[in-house]
């Protein structure tokens, strides 16, 4: 018996195997079954909801589109920068000329003053008569009579008068013969005072020594202002 070479086989108890399985804990499961899910809705959100993935020519296409609205933009306001500049020139222009406006107005009431002194002060038509000629001058020039009139109403008697007034020439030919001439009449209108200045032409030759001027009211050949005066040499 002790010298007995045989092994005893282990055999399993009737409630079965004495050593346990080993299995995959439940938090690990868990924990893989989360990460799992977690990846696949991070994908699913992506494509879902995620920015868009562009092609190398859609890229490619954007970066042209956002160069061209560079491009436009810097045009824009290269124009814009131009039109404050020109703006800001219109307006400086527009106070300079307002400035010259309100002194040209200045001057013009003090120029009115000054030219109301004379015209009160310019002696009377020798005739008497409103209106009347208070002075005139003429320069014969280049086959032309250069006049300057002035004829003014009394004060107080500033309704408006209109007509015409003519201009009877007195001279010499180039023959030597003397002459008169009428000149084409032309159009008077006046409230206190106007000058009536002009050119007429003259007869070849013809060399004028005094002129009558006849001022006449429109619709009627009545005359109501005349004087003759004598043209320089």
């Amino acid at each position: 018996m002790l010298g007995s070479s045989k092994r005893h086989v282990f055999k399993p108890t009737a409630y079965g195997s004495t050593r346990s399985r080993r299995r995959i804990p439940r938090w690990l499961v868990l924990m893989f079954t989360g990460v799992v899910l977690g990846s696949g809705g991070l994908l699913f959100l992506q494509k879902s909801y995620g920015p868009i993935r562009l092609t190398v020519e859609q890229s490619e296409q954007l970066h042209y589109d956002l160069n061209s609205v560079n491009m436009d933009k810097q045009r824009l306001q290269s124009q814009l920068n131009q039109q404050t500049r020109d703006l800001t020139e219109t307006r400086a222009n527009l106070q300079a000329q307002a400035v010259e406006l309100r002194k040209a107005k200045e001057e013009a009431a003090k120029l009115t003053s000054d030219l109301q002194l004379f015209v009160d002060a310019m002696p009377p038509d020798p005739r008497g008569t409103s209106p009347g000629i208070r002075a005139a001058s003429f320069e014969a020039k280049d086959g032309q009579l250069d006049y300057l009139i002035l004829v003014m109403q009394d004060q107080g008697k500033t309704d408006t008068f209109t007509g015409q007034a003519e201009l009877n020439v007195a001279g010499r030919y180039a023959n030597g013969k003397s002459g008169h001439i009428d000149l084409p009449a032309f159009k008077v209108e006046l409230q206190r005072y106007t000058h009536l200045g002009g050119s007429l032409p003259l007869p070849e030759g013809f060399t004028p020594r005094q002129v009558t001027i006849k001022i006449m009211r429109e619709g009627s050949e009545k005359t109501v202002a005349t004087r003759t005066i004598r043209v320089p040499r």
